[in-house]
């Protein structure tokens, strides 16, 4: 369970970064995806 949602949230984060075009916007992928991991632990 917990490999599947590692795995969700690297694919996410990678989306993520490769969609936002500043430094600011990958912190905060970075840290929506953060976040989407621990309310699901």
């Amino acid at each position: 369970m917990v490999r599947k949602v590692m795995t969700l949230a690297l694919i996410a984060g990678s989306l993520g970064i490769a969609a936002c075009n500043t430094v600011r916007g990958a912190a905060a992928d970075v840290n929506s995806v953060a976040n989407t991991v621990d309310k699901n632990t």
